[in-house]
């Protein structure tokens, strides 16, 4: 009798201790709401609103005159030639993906001469994927921690890197005070950095801003990386797209090559290919020998195995095909100059509709800006009233893509911001 009451109170005691530790069975009903995503929720109120004068200038996908998405020729020609090629399958790519794309997309962004046996890469979930493989790679195995990277920059950066375990540090980049690359107070924040930091530049057509540094900038802070050691990190999204030359957009990264730094890139072909729902870009580092070059990539596509496995095909088969055919390389080139081409033009236009509307503001800054934004000065409160007022919808940040405008509603657009803007600064002091 004495070892059964023994044996109940264990029990019940161990239930109790039980209920106390296992999850709930309903935990789910626990969990919080997440915040929304700023430009998904934009693009998801702006598919909501009903009014026929609707604007989106939020999306940062290429639209052509008529609004609508474009698919490149060089892209459909592409794929119907893959469709035509019984030697296509839909096997599983390696972890390092394509081998031919990879080799084509790293010449793509560091020129055909470059010395592909110490170029170590992989092919990746477009940037987002690369930015997050280096990131994880950085966390661990680079010695310091802390990565560095443009303020404002592309939103998703932060969330990134903080995720992989590094410390995100801002440093000053755009001046809202002048519309214009803060250089002196970039120097000043580069210089502050421990040596030996990671630091994130965009290759190209900074998003959000649009504003990059010239050559001479760009050797400028080139020497100050170097005297600081610092790890740099490319990010690069819209090679070709930004000025409508793949080779000129190439300039920072190759210049920081030659000069002799410790490069990453962070590759995607969303934009300049309108590939965007393929999810195709590369990582890759540069290495000063062969056997670095596979030591880096063992480890890269350990981090790798575990996340995703391998990456998708069908859009690396296409930007394969595309940059292996002499043909559709030529076309494709062409089409990519028409889309910025486009978009430069309606930089200037809009910047004509606003001197038509009555505007007085200098809105220079427009039209010297690069790539598919332009950051335009505007404050929150003014977001907020061309959203409110006209169901114009943009980031509060002021940023607009010029995708989103066309002849047909640019006119638009030029009046519903001279409306909020005017008797207003479109400058802060800093």
């Amino acid at each position: 009798m004495k070892f059964n009451l023994i044996s109940l109170f264990l029990l019940v005691s161990s239930a109790r201790s039980f209920s106390m530790t296992a999850p709930s069975k309903n935990y789910l009903a626990e969990i919080p709401m997440g915040a929304p995503d700023a430009i998904l929720g934009i693009a998801e109120n702006f598919k909501k609103c009903t009014d026929p004068h609707k604007v989106n200038v939020c999306v940062g996908a290429y639209r052509d005159e008529n609004g609508k998405p474009w698919i490149l020729p060089s892209v459909r020609e592409a794929e119907k030639m893959l469709m035509d090629d019984p030697s296509e399958n839909k096997e599983y790519a390696s972890i390092s993906g394509d081998a031919v794309f990879v080799e084509q997309a790293i010449k793509f962004a560091y020129g055909q001469q470059v010395d592909l046996d110490k170029i170590a890469a992989v092919q990746t979930l477009s940037g987002t994927g690369a930015c997050r493989i280096g990131g994880e790679f950085l966390g661990k195995f680079y010695p310091v921690k802390k990565i560095y990277i443009p303020d404002p920059t592309w939103g998703n950066h932060i969330s990134i890197f903080e995720n992989c375990g590094l410390e995100v540090v801002r440093y000053r980049y755009y001046s809202r005070a002048t519309n214009g690359l803060d250089l002196k107070g970039m120097v000043e924040d580069i210089k502050a950095a421990p040596d030996g930091s990671i630091v994130l530049l965009h290759a190209c057509a900074h998003n959000p801003t649009g504003c990059d540094p010239s050559h001479e900038q760009w050797k400028v802070i080139s020497d100050l990386i170097k005297e600081k050691n610092l790890q740099v990190f490319f990010d690069s999204a819209y090679q070709g797209f930004a000025s409508g030359d793949a080779e000129a957009d190439g300039f920072a990264l190759r210049y920081f090559v030659s000069e002799g730094h410790n490069v990453m890139l962070a590759q995607s072909f969303a934009k300049n290919f309108g590939l965007y729902g393929e999810r195709c870009g590369t990582l890759s580092f540069v290495t000063q020998s062969a056997d670095e070059k596979e030591r880096v990539l063992s480890q890269v596509k350990r981090i790798i195995r575990p996340m995703y496995s391998s990456p998708p095909v069908h859009g690396s088969s296409i930007v394969r095909k595309v940059l292996t055919n002499d043909k559709l390389t030529k076309q494709y080139y062409e089409e990519c100059a028409f889309m910025a081409n486009r978009i430069a033009s309606m930089r200037n236009l809009l910047v004509e509709e606003l001197k038509k509307a009555g505007s007085t503001h200098d809105w220079s800054h427009i039209t010297s800006q690069i790539g598919m934004f332009a950051y335009t000065g505007m404050n929150s409160d003014m977001c907020d009233k061309l959203t409110l007022e006209y169901s114009i919808f943009l980031t509060r940040d002021g940023r607009i893509s010029l995708a989103g405008l066309n002849e047909k509603n640019v006119a638009y657009v030029a009046k519903a911001i001279h409306s909020v803007t005017d008797g207003k600064s479109i400058t802060t002091t800093e």
